[in-house]
């Protein structure tokens, strides 16, 4: 099947949601909120459009099918999300969601009935940009929201994560009481196409990678360091419990375990995204008293991140004595690691050669739905499509010829699976 004629749709497709999720600078789509909604709104009307059957499932989902599909046969689902964080680019998500609405599309136009049917996921609730929550929608479907997830607050608005859930057709009760809202014997194979969001592929040329396998993580949204503000010009250092430097001392003690690790080969990244004093009482005069900062550990094995986030409570409860401060968190989050489907990758990677694509094997250092499938036992797998500038920014560029070329080989590997 040769999807190069459907370029002028993807184009359209694209500048589309990024004209109705443009905030000014870059996109913006909520999860569970009205950026998000409105994506999925358009992508339902695009989907009748080309006749293609659409549904929500009990966690507001969003599921495209072809309208003579069977629904006694499992079915290979191509899916990813449809949020973004902030400020974001416009192909984190959609471009996977975009890839498998082209997959049904071509098999419609041609009236081909594929052996395996293929269904099309947009997931809600993705990025944890805004609930400090990430995978809210498939995890969802796996029973995995507990009530502390749904008490979550959004970040601009305050509202709870179980309300929003509710609002965009969640069947919050289900999911409340932690149903498991999906068959897994109805998913034959899970396959997820994504922008990388590093710069490893741009680096090396390749316009196709096969994921190997996705990182997991462990974090906290939010970490006090409680110290005692005092005037700057009064109190000698041995005196002071300054909240700031404590913290500063944590992160450099915690880079150090890290630059360790790295030399004994350990996988393992380490990021304090958030780090501030309370700009209502802080002051170039005043000692601070308190710090929030977030912390996030992740690596391709659940154990190393066991043993790195002991060493962090170990140089915590070290800190807090040396300084004189106190430190308090909030819940921890763990994301496990997933490996990908090896029967999968091989059927990936030998359609990328058919498309006399340049391709490597990778591993995801970014989180994905696809783990959560992985990690309940279908088999899943994932195509990464070669980015400029990053990701979780305005500047993302996905060049649409080698996006082609990965629903290409999307196509192709999804028709061999028997």
């Amino acid at each position: 099947m040769n999807l190069v004629e459907l370029r002028p749709l993807a184009e359209k497709l694209f500048a589309d949601v990024r004209e109705l999720s443009f905030d000014g600078v870059g996109v913006t789509r909520e999860s569970y909120g009205p950026g998000e909604t409105a994506t999925a709104d358009y992508l339902r009307d695009f989907a009748r459009s080309e006749g293609l059957v659409r549904t929500s499932d009990r966690a507001a989902n969003v599921v495209f099918s072809l309208p003579d599909a069977p629904v006694d046969r499992p079915s290979v689902w191509i899916g990813s999300h449809i949020d973004s964080v902030p400020q974001g680019g416009n192909f984190d998500g959609l471009a996977g969601v975009v890839a498998g609405l082209l997959c049904q599309v071509a098999l419609r136009r041609q009236g081909v009935s594929p052996a395996v049917p293929i269904q099309t996921i947009a997931f809600r609730g993705e990025e944890s940009a805004w609930f400090g929550k990430a995978y809210m929608g498939s995890g969802a479907l796996f029973g995995k929201l507990g009530a502390e997830d749904l008490a979550l607050r959004q970040r601009s608005t305050g509202e709870c994560l179980a309300d929003c859930m509710k609002h965009s057709g969640a069947d919050i009760e289900a999911v409340r009481a932690q149903d498991v809202l999906i068959d897994k014997a109805a998913v034959k194979a899970y396959i997820e196409l994504h922008i990388e969001q590093g710069p490893v592929m741009v680096a090396r040329q390749l316009p196709l990678a096969v994921v190997s396998g996705i990182r997991g993580n462990v974090r906290h949204n939010r970490i006090e360091c409680l110290g005692d503000a005092q005037h700057s010009g009064v109190v000698p250092r041995w005196l002071r419990h300054d909240a700031v430097f404590a913290v500063s001392d944590l992160v450099m003690r915690l880079d150090a375990h890290w630059r360790a690790l790295l030399e004994r080969g350990t996988d393992l990244v380490v990021t304090v995204g958030v780090l501030q004093t309370d700009p209502a009482e802080h002051s170039i005069s005043r000692i601070p008293g308190q710090v929030g900062f977030s912390l996030e550990a992740r690596s391709k094995s659940t154990d190393t991140l066991e043993a790195f986030y002991q060493l962090v409570q170990a140089e915590v409860s070290a800190i807090a004595r040396e300084r004189g401060v106190s430190f308090r968190f909030d819940r921890r989050l763990l994301s496990e690691p997933a490996t990908m489907d090896e029967r999968l990758c091989a059927l990936l990677s030998q359609a990328c050669a058919d498309q006399g694509a340049a391709y490597e094997v990778l591993p995801s250092g970014a989180g994905h739905d696809a783990a959560l499938f992985a990690n309940a036992g279908i088999p899943s797998a994932m195509l990464f499509i070669r980015n400029q500038n990053g990701s979780h920014n305005p500047h993302e560029s996905m060049d649409l010829d080698d996006f082609m070329l990965g629903v290409q080989a999307l196509s192709v590997a999804a028709s061999r699976i028997a």
